[in-house]
């Protein structure tokens, strides 16, 4: 028995999940899936201005090596061999961009996080450059001129940072996002370390043409990047480089996906037409549209799902991305203080079991899929004297549902085809009371497994599926199906679309509230162009309504 048991163990492999909010890394049994232990690291968020949200390269990589090594600790304690362990898959937060010094190691700047919005009014100078109905650069990326991506990011760095401007011309400059600058030092950094990335994080920096999955020269030229800086752009799944420091040194590196991609994988959804939504920072609703490009009518995104293995073929996905779901309850949390965990939102909303006419639209970042509207804020309303923070906790879990009803609603009208069911991961899916609510909102059931760390599974999936390393197999007959908890609408479909036009109306009415005008000075902030007297008087209000619905006197 202990011999069996042994033979079942040998096969291992290790995933980085590095996220916006934090970075986990996990260890699965290639034969059966298993996770077998995991360590997680909260990661910090900096915000030096308004729209801007700033991250620490140095402590995303340290956090990663320290999650390693408590991971590889805790596989001991377990009596497992670390030489078990024969690949480390990296998924990631996808568009955060790091510019680095390739002879120092040291970043150039602080990794500029996907929802960070300085650069719109780079975004609206970019626009005025594209002619009317020609948008070479959808037709190239399959993404919209936004704030959202890499390539306005390192355009901003280029013309506001000195060090990042002096760096490029003297030759010393590397970009990547954050699978890049992991691999780079996982893999030697300055001693030789490995400058790639793989084509889903690459089809997110608005650099990549998807039809030829090469750096595209005229985007490049349009966005005036120079190439020289860029990786090298590499299949999902193969060797990129062997780790070189710590407890997994010598342990090959190879598998590599954007975060809502390894989800993809990891949910097993290689069919044409299967989709999956992950509930973290952001909410992103993927459809696997096979060997071919679709082009959403629907607002919606057109992206690589994945490339497993050099010789493989690529497979696209249509996607629907919403910046603010999780990041919602960390607000209400760390911002107005009406819970002391993420946890208690659910028991907060269990207590009421309605928002009494309460509805939130998070539009923190301005408004992803399916409107694209920078100009958007969030708001809350309905607001009567009878509201209180549970209701504004329910309200906040219904604006995560009533969100994905939007993007899933431009999915089935872009695929012909509507869902009849949602596959959904991501850590808020552990709220029940989330998922009972998504039900009742699409109208469909909801089906979570049991097994939570979908993303990073994906991630190892690829990893040990790698030609070189061939210890998991990605063939149908040999892929271990999920147990999975089922949630069915306990509502009718006019009630539940009741409440959805109430919510499209409450969109429509965050939809304009601020205008983003360069300005010499470069002052990004979005209350440039408020008056003063607004801001100030509906800071006073929104810290009134704070102390109210927390019950401080």
């Amino acid at each position: 028995m202990a011999a069996a048991k042994k033979a079942v163990l040998e096969l291992l492999v290790g995933a980085v999940d590095q996220g916006t909010g934090s970075t986990r890394f996990l260890v699965f049994n290639s034969k059966t899936s298993e996770l077998l232990c995991h360590h997680q690291v909260e990661i910090k968020q900096e915000y030096p201005k308004e729209g801007w949200v700033e991250q620490n390269p140095k402590e995303i990589l340290q956090s990663v090596y320290e999650c390693i090594e408590k991971a590889s600790e805790k596989l001991q304690r377990l009596s497992i061999d670390i030489s078990n362990v024969k690949a480390i898959g990296v998924s990631n937060q996808r568009e955060t961009t790091v510019v680095w010094d390739k002879i120092t190691g040291e970043p150039l700047y602080n990794a500029v996080v996907w929802l960070d919005l300085r650069t719109q009014s780079t975004v609206e100078n970019l626009s005025k450059r594209i002619p009317g109905n020609n948008n070479f650069v959808k037709s190239k990326t399959g993404l919209p001129l936004s704030t959202y991506f890499s390539a306005v990011k390192v355009r901003w760095l280029l013309d506001n940072v000195k060090e990042v401007q002096t760096a490029v011309e003297e030759g010393r400059a590397l970009f990547g996002t954050i699978d890049s600058w992991l691999i780079w030092n996982m893999t030697g950094g300055v001693n030789g370390g490995v400058h790639c990335t793989d084509v889903t994080n690459a089809s997110r920096t608005m650099l990549f043409n998807i039809n030829s999955l090469e750096w595209d020269k005229d985007l490049c030229e349009f966005f005036e990047i120079p190439m020289n800086i860029l990786p090298s752009v590499r299949s999902s799944s193969e060797i990129y480089g062997l780790m070189k420091a710590g407890t997994l040194g010598g342990v090959p590196i190879s598998g590599c996906l954007g975060d809502q991609s390894a989800a993809l994988v990891g949910q097993m959804c290689f069919q044409d037409g299967q989709a999956k939504n992950t509930y973290g920072t952001g909410c992103f609703l993927l459809c696997n549209t096979g060997h071919k490009c679709v082009f959403s009518e629907h607002g919606l995104l057109t992206t690589v799902a994945y490339k497993l293995g050099r010789d493989k073929p690529v497979c696209y996905a249509l996607e629907g991305s919403v910046a603010i779901a999780g990041a919602l309850i960390r607000w209400l949390r760390d911002n107005l203080g009406i819970i002391n965990s993420s946890e208690e939102v659910e028991k907060l909303a269990k207590e009421v079991g309605t928002s009494y006419g309460c509805y939130f639209v998070p539009a923190f970042s301005g408004l992803y899929a399916p409107y694209w509207e920078p100009s958007a804020r969030g708001i809350i309303c309905g607001l009567t004297q009878f509201t209180n923070k549970s209701h504004i906790a329910f309200a906040a879990l219904e604006a995560v549902c009533f969100q994905t009803r939007e993007i899933l609603d431009a999915m089935n009208h872009d695929c012909g085809i509507p869902l009849s069911h949602l596959q959904v991961d991501g850590g808020m899916t552990n709220n029940k009371i989330l998922m009972q609510l998504q039900a009742d909102i699409l109208c469909i059931p909801v089906v979570k497994p049991y097994m939570p760390e979908i993303t990073a599974l994906g991630a190892a999936m690829a990893a040990g599926a790698a030609e070189g390393v061939g210890v998991w197999s990605l063939e149908p007959k040999d892929l271990t199906a999920f147990t999975t908890e089922r949630f069915e609408p306990q509502i009718n479909a006019e009630e539940s679309e009741v409440r959805y036009s109430v919510w499209k109306k409450a969109v429509m009415k965050s939809i304009g509230w601020v205008t983003t005008e360069s300005s010499e000075s470069g002052d990004p902030s979005i209350f440039c162009s408020l008056p003063l007297g607004f801001f100030i008087v509906s800071s006073m209000v929104m810290f009134i309504g704070a102390r109210y619905i927390s019950g401080i006197p």
